[in-house]
């Protein structure tokens, strides 16, 4: 018997060595990677399917604030019996806890996370109050027939950011003062017309009702003034434009003053907050409010300072008190008002004198004088119900007409 001997020297051994561990390690991996391929696409072809099935009518908010707008439409349905995905981006959103069987709340995640979804959605009608749809992250879906929009102020809604409303089927109007801007950028921007029925409020119904059932109550019975500080946000806004100075004033009078921010302040102009909370920390008569509902910080207040906040039609229509507007020179750039011709500025600037008093940069040292006789006029009542019964139609009847609307449109798609 012969043997033969094989001798690889050194550097050869290494080199098939090596040879040996690349090709297991590539070996490994592809199976590993098949592996993960198979999975993905077992899960992709469930989340197709899931994503596949038609959805009649969506209600979609972004933030839970909204609630306010969305229950009162939300326990129409649920008297109806009229089935509603409620889709959220709020983890603590009123909705998820909700006693009703017809209308199912979900959690869509945070960040992008709930447009990646809506942005593949199969649905008939989507209902929602976040302006700007197919502007930023969020697209219209392919998949979904038609978009409503429901107002969350009772503006002329051109204090919006540009191109807001511009790719909804339709808006459902507070009452007929909106139209005619929303035909105006349609014109302009050569857009298809919507449908603008007229519906009212369904945040204004529910509180008008609470404030009716509640009356006026200070906590604490405090006989203490108590002002409210409750502006915009951006550059436009009182605590950019007027912050130190206009907190300063108010903290010297010695009223209570209240300050609630914006929620978009929170988020887009954080370092400013953060920088005045720091600096009138020691103000023993001066808080924040930063509560979801706005009710009782409405309540409780004797008079507000804002600028062109939608809070203004909250307060002055609602609640029936004075109210002060700061002269922030605004700035139309950001907003659709930019698009108005010169001279034609939102409608809240026009009704504004009719709402209240107007407050200059030069009249802070004065301003205690100023809240004293806006809180002993009564002369302004009666113009506030005026303005009201102008901008707020339909009155306590809006979640019926809101519903109507919607299940009307469904039998026209379905139709279709």
């Amino acid at each position: 018997m012969t043997f033969f001997t094989l001798y690889i020297d050194p550097g050869t051994g290494s080199m098939l060595f090596s040879l040996f561990i690349t090709l297991a390690a590539t070996a490994t991996f592809a199976a590993r990677a098949l592996y993960l391929k198979l999975k993905f696409a077992f899960s992709l072809g469930k989340a197709e399917k899931a994503e596949n099935q038609n959805i009649p009518i969506v209600i979609f908010s972004d933030h839970k604030r909204y609630w306010n707008v969305f229950k009162p439409i939300c326990d129409e349905a649920e008297r109806r019996g009229v089935p509603i995905v409620f889709y959220t981006a709020s983890a603590d959103d009123p909705a998820l806890s909700a006693s009703h069987s017809f209308v199912r709340a979900e959690y869509l995640g945070e960040g992008n996370k709930p447009y990646a979804r809506l942005n593949m959605l199969h649905a008939d009608i989507l209902v929602a109050t976040t302006p700007n749809l197919d502007v930023y992250q969020w697209k219209r879906s392919r998949t979904v027939k038609w978009y409503v929009h429901v107002p969350h102020l009772i503006d002329d809604l051109t204090t919006y950011r540009m191109f807001a409303l511009d790719y909804y089927d339709a808006v459902l109007l507070n009452g007929p003062h909106q139209e005619e801007r929303i035909r105006f950028f349609e014109k302009e921007r050569n857009l298809p017309q919507k449908e603008l029925p007229v519906v009212g409020s369904t945040y204004m119904d529910t509180l008008l009702e609470k404030k009716n059932s509640l009356g006026f109550v200070k906590e604490g019975g405090s006989s203490q003034k108590i002002v409210l500080v409750a502006p915009s946000w951006g550059k436009s806004s009182i605590l950019s434009r007027f912050g130190s100075s206009l907190l300063d004033a108010l903290c010297r009078t010695g009223y209570t003053v209240v300050v609630r921010p914006h929620p978009q302040s929170m988020v887009s102009e954080k370092n400013m907050l953060d920088a005045l909370t720091a600096e009138f920390a020691d103000r023993t008569n001066l808080s924040w409010n930063y509560d979801n509902d706005n009710f009782s910080v409405l309540n409780e207040s004797d008079i507000m300072i804002t600028d062109f906040s939608g809070i203004i039609f909250d307060y002055s229509m609602i609640f029936d008190k004075p109210l002060i507007y700061a002269d922030t020179s605004f700035e139309p750039l950001p907003y659709d008002a930019d698009w108005l011709p010169s001279g034609d500025g939102p409608w809240c600037f026009k009704i504004l004198p009719e709402l209240g008093i107007k407050l200059c940069e030069a009249d802070f040292p004065r301003i205690k004088e100023i809240i004293d006789g806006a809180c002993k006029s009564r002369d302004g009542s009666e113009r506030r119900l005026h303005i009201r019964s102008l901008a707020w139609r339909n009155q306590g009847n809006a979640a019926k007409a809101t519903v109507d609307y919607i299940v009307k449109k469904l039998s026209e798609l379905s139709a279709r």
